[in-house]
């Protein structure tokens, strides 16, 4: 069993730029994969970017360019640094981790059986 704590959220105005922490607890860190989602008011969460345990990363294309997905097993800790963030990044930010190693559920929440609280971010002028 992991555990997992996100922080680093908050507002900001559009371009600038937040760096989200996911810091786990328990078990065997690095054989999870770890994959961070969003959720906006009133939509569905959904896939923002992915690191699996032998370091290959994955992101989707609304945030391709503009945030980078890091992890350092050492610190048990995946990162999330947004750049550029614009308006529509606003949402609640959740990390999730999972063993499943099927490279083609990286993207889907229902194969990620661990999740942290969350943290918000909002960007707005």
């Amino acid at each position: 069993q992991v555990q997992l704590l996100e922080s680093g959220g908050g507002s900001v105005l559009p371009g600038d730029s937040l760096k989200l922490s996911c810091t786990a607890s328990g078990e065997s860190f690095r054989e999870y994969r770890v994959g961070w989602f969003r959720q906006a008011p009133g939509k569905e969460r959904e896939f923002v970017s992915a690191i699996r345990r032998t370091g290959q990363i994955y992101y989707s294309d609304s945030i391709k360019g503009r945030f980078i997905i890091s992890r350092d097993n050492a610190k048990t800790t995946v990162y999330l640094q947004m750049n550029n963030l614009k308006p529509e990044d606003t949402a609640y930010y959740y990390c999730a981790a999972s063993r499943t190693g099927i490279l083609s559920t990286i993207r889907d929440s229902q194969y990620y059986a661990h999740w942290g609280q969350g943290t918000q971010v909002t960007v707005s002028s």
